[in-house]
């Protein structure tokens, strides 16, 4: 798996490269059909704007893509919500691909008053 981390409006130093592949690379341990992240770190310049660190993310996967933005006042703030906010969504990617078989509340509940009324 490769990451890849790109800039705009800032120049991205090895200090924020490795923090932002060690917080996203934590993302593999959950799913192995990852292909590829591409992280994009920006900062808006207007004086007026809030959140002005803004981290993007596209998650490759085998079936699909994922996407992410996160906005803060420090660049690292908006990377550790970003990889809190990816960590969240390749989980719940990676339920829906296995089909997981759990059942719902809905249909415990109406199986147990069928076989309490078949007695």
């Amino acid at each position: 798996m490769h990451i890849y981390v790109n800039g705009r409006n800032i120049e991205i130093t090895d200090a924020i490269k490795a923090y932002v592949k060690e917080k996203v690379g934590k993302v593999a341990n959950h799913y192995d059909q990852i292909q590829g992240i591409e992280v994009v770190l920006s900062v808006i310049k207007n004086p007026s704007a809030s959140g002005k660190h803004v981290a993007e993310v596209n998650c490759k996967l085998n079936t699909g893509t994922v996407r992410c933005e996160e906005a803060a006042d420090s660049m690292y703030e908006s990377i550790d919500l970003l990889a809190d906010k990816l960590d969240r969504q390749v989980k719940k990617f990676k339920d829906k691909s296995l089909g997981s078989d759990k059942s719902s509340i809905r249909t415990d509940n109406h199986d147990t008053k069928d076989s309490e009324e078949k007695e």
